[in-house]
């Protein structure tokens, strides 16, 4: 019998509700407010939640962001009194299903639950099932992709890698992932956590470089409604959300020195008290922490705690960049393309011969990031079954040309062309490259920008030179 947890502090609403739901064959819950829906939460699984966006302790937007980090393969609807299409989108993005308004229209309400249940069940098969019966089984091929994007080759520094992940993760150890921008860093804590005795529970992210400093306390700890201007709702902090489970923080030499401090003290004592509290909540958590820069120079500079360091040091992974894993390059490559073909509808099969020449030599210094983004766009811009050097991105068919193309190539030709004309011509490249890619998303700008890996507002410039509005 499948789950449903309705959470609205309307009792009546939800007691109609619920005797509905009964009546088509389902297995009812209901709180009347975010706190004790998440206390549901922890003791029962759920195929859905019911979620009426006003509450007396909380919103939707946490409530939502609450379920998705602690409780991913739970369905979240979204109910609430009035139509706002601008926060149905953001709610949708966020995780939801769907945005329902009151009233509640019985059919209605019955085909979206039936159709969110059906949704959930269904990614979890793709989830589960992501080889064919030919395939080695997932204890196997957990050796070749590790977790989403990290995939694990031939590579010495890659099989180092493995081993690294295999020895620390039955263990309680905090762990520093040391690495470039893009390398993969969280996926390799999300596969250290999967392969923990705490893979059941929440493996909770938290990028520190986006963090202001006043947000800093209430991102970390919690706060409690009215506990200083602004706190409208409660707030479950993240380590409060990872209990249990692991907490990853990502860029942590961004924190401020105070901070620093705070976390100091929480990790030390294993407890954390939500502002404007006087409650201290026991803690669990396995933290592992990730930097691309050096932690040790920061405690030289003094922007960085010795002691918090050494909290954190109990053992340490260095993450490869791409340019030094070898053979492994190719291998990403054939990964995500088989990504992109499914997200895009495609059937590209392979890479022209002078493309993996220059994925090889290319120095990416986008590491698996950058890499990920230009098969997908070269997948989108392909029109036969093969990626070839005019899909991708200028700066890397550029790369080739003057970093290793032979001689007797364009570059070395006795009779060169004027460099205001190879600029042109390269512009030229470029624009007719926006223009195709504008036209594959609709003219989506936030799809193009993605695609072509540039911001917004450097893809509106680029439109503005070729007279596109």
């Amino acid at each position: 019998m499948k789950k449903i947890l309705i959470i609205d502090d309307e009792v009546n609403v939800g007691l109609l509700l619920s005797k509905f739901l009964v009546r088509n064959g389902f297995e009812v819950s209901t709180a009347a407010n975010g706190a004790a829906g998440m206390e549901y939460l922890k003791k029962n699984d759920f195929d859905l939640v019911l979620c009426d966006f006003r509450l007396e302790d909380t919103d939707g937007r946490e409530m939502l962001k609450n379920i998705k980090a602690l409780y991913p393969k739970t369905g979240v609807i979204i109910i609430t009194g009035y139509s706002d299409i601008k926060m149905a989108v953001e709610l949708i993005k966020m995780g939801a299903y769907d945005y329902i308004t009151k009233p509640l229209y019985p059919d209605e309400i019955l085909n979206t639950i039936n159709k969110a249940i059906e949704t959930q069940y269904a990614l979890q098969e793709m989830t589960h099932n992501d080889y064919s019966p030919g395939d080695k089984p997932q204890k196997e091929s957990k050796k070749q992709v590790l977790s989403g994007e990290f995939v694990v080759g031939t590579s010495r520094a890659s099989k180092e890698l493995l081993k690294q992940i295999e020895l620390v993760a039955p263990t309680n150890y905090s762990v520093i992932i040391l690495g470039e921008s893009g390398t993969g860093k969280e996926s390799v804590a999300k596969s250290i956590h999967q392969n923990s005795p705490r893979h059941n529970q929440p493996f909770v992210a938290m990028d520190c470089g986006s963090l202001t400093k006043e947000l800093a306390a209430s991102e970390f700890f919690g706060h409690e409604k009215g506990s200083f201007t602004g706190a409208l709702y409660t707030k479950i902090g993240h380590f409060e959300m990872a209990n249990g489970g692991t907490l990853f923080l990502d860029e942590v030499g961004n924190l401020s020195y105070e901070i620093q401090a705070a976390l100091l003290r929480t990790v030390q004592e294993r407890k954390v008290k939500r502002i404007g509290s006087t409650k201290e909540i026991d803690l669990d958590v396995r933290i592992i922490i990730a930097t691309n820069e050096s932690l040790q120079e920061g405690i030289q500079k003094g922007k960085f705690r010795e002691d918090l360091y050494h909290r954190f040091n109990e053992f340490s992974i260095y993450m490869p960049p791409l340019r030094e894993r070898g053979n492994d390059i190719m291998m990403l490559a054939e990964h995500f393309l088989k990504i992109a073909n499914q997200e895009l509808d495609r059937n590209v099969t392979s890479f022209a011969p002078e493309v993996v020449e220059c994925f090889m030599n290319y120095r990416w210094q986008g590491n698996i990031r950058e890499m990920k983004n230009v098969v997908r766009r070269a997948t989108l811009l392909s029109e036969g079954n093969e990626i070839t050097m005019k899909t991708l991105p200028l700066e890397i068919s550029n790369f080739k040309v003057s970093s290793f193309e032979p001689a007797g190539t364009l570059v070395n030709t006795e009779v060169k062309e004027p460099k205001h004309d190879l600029k042109n011509a390269a512009l030229g490249a470029e624009h007719e490259t926006i223009l195709k890619v504008l036209r594959e998303v609709n003219f989506n700008k936030t799809k193009a920008a993605e695609i072509l890996n540039i911001d917004r507002k450097t893809l509106y410039n680029k439109m503005k030179a070729i007279n596109l509005k």
